[in-house]
């Protein structure tokens, strides 16, 4: 393990820096890598950002400042100096940029995932922390960078985003403090929300309630599931990406303690996104198919067919001995 001042030793001793999240990235690797690479380019560090193939973003970050400096994976350093990846806990995630890792002098790994492998020179892996965008503000800190109103927007977007909007369990007091800091960079706190949260397509409005009036619940198990098919996606008009947030919709059904949503990537099978209310640790159950993440909020890739991939989360789920 790496601490944040060897981080930040590693990153004022190299020319250039390579920055890099997984595929079809979330709010806070995006948010992260973005702060990161901004934070760069006001302190005159050389830097260039992307992730993987398919190199689309989900239409609810194309607000973030910083997205248009980003470049194709295919423009990505082949041998960077100094290599830094946000948010992604085994090399795999990083698909088409994984060569540019494993040929990198030095891999920095910044991430809050209990399942990290640690496959970097340099381990900045902190369970305790909420979003890997606490680490870039400590890191910045560290380097005595200081922050902008555009890096202040890209942190808080991770922060929001993988406390669930201040939901989760990992919404502890230090995230408070750091989002009141954030927000006093005059940030548009209403229009993050709606940007993030509460705009959509009205095909997208109508996939959804064509996917919940399907959505199952087993109360014996304490478990509602949801899926959507590629021929959905294809015949309402909506892309993967667009469909990231349909899990806040399922779990919010107060039967069930273990939320699934099943959705078909183009060319890239099942995506099983998995959230639980407290009672199911859904890591550990999304190990079992090679995925990982928190105990509250996890998911994992699949070639299996969907309805077969749902009777096996559900064969791992133990009954219920008392009423919810």
């Amino acid at each position: 393990m790496s601490t944040v001042a060897e981080v930040a030793e590693v990153v004022r001793g190299a020319d250039a820096l390579a920055l890099a999240c997984h595929h079809h990235p979330d709010g806070d690797a995006l948010g992260s890598m973005l702060a990161m690479q901004l934070l760069c380019e006001a302190n005159g560090k050389a830097s260039e950002a992307s992730w993987p193939s398919p190199w689309v973003v989900a239409p609810h970050y194309e607000f973030l400042p910083g997205l248009d400096r980003c470049i194709p994976p295919s423009e990505f350093p082949t041998d960077p100096e100094v290599l830094i990846t946000f948010d992604l806990g085994r090399v795999e995630r990083l698909g088409d940029l994984a060569p540019a890792a494993e040929r990198a002098a030095q891999v920095v790994v910044l991430d809050h995932h209990p399942d990290n492998q640690r496959f970097g020179t340099h381990n900045l892996v902190d369970e305790s922390v909420a979003a890997t965008a606490v680490l870039v503000r400590q890191l910045a800190d560290a380097l005595g960078w200081s922050l902008t109103r555009d890096v202040a927007l890209n942190l808080y977007v991770g922060l929001v985003t993988d406390t669930g909007r201040f939901r989760y369990p990992n919404t502890t007091p230090e995230v408070f403090h750091l989002a009141e800091e954030l927000a006093e960079y005059d940030l548009p706190i209403a229009r993050i929300t709606r940007e993030l949260f509460e705009k959509h397509r009205f095909q997208y409005v109508q996939l959804l309630s064509m996917a919940l009036a399907r959505t199952e619940l087993d109360t014996d198990h304490g478990f509602v599931v949801a899926w959507l098919t590629q021929q959905d996606l294809e015949d309402f008009d909506v892309s993967f990406d667009e469909t990231e947030g349909f899990i806040d919709h399922v779990r919010a059904c107060q039967e069930a303690d273990v939320a699934c949503v099943l959705r078909e990537s183009p060319g890239e099978g099942l995506r099983v996104s998995l959230r639980s209310t407290g009672s199911t640790d859904v890591a550990e159950l999304a190990a079992h198919f090679g995925g990982g993440g928190h105990a509250f909020m996890a998911g994992f890739p699949s070639d299996r067919p969907i309805l077969e991939v749902i009777e096996a989360i559900r064969a791992l789920l133990p009954e219920r001995t008392v009423p919810a």
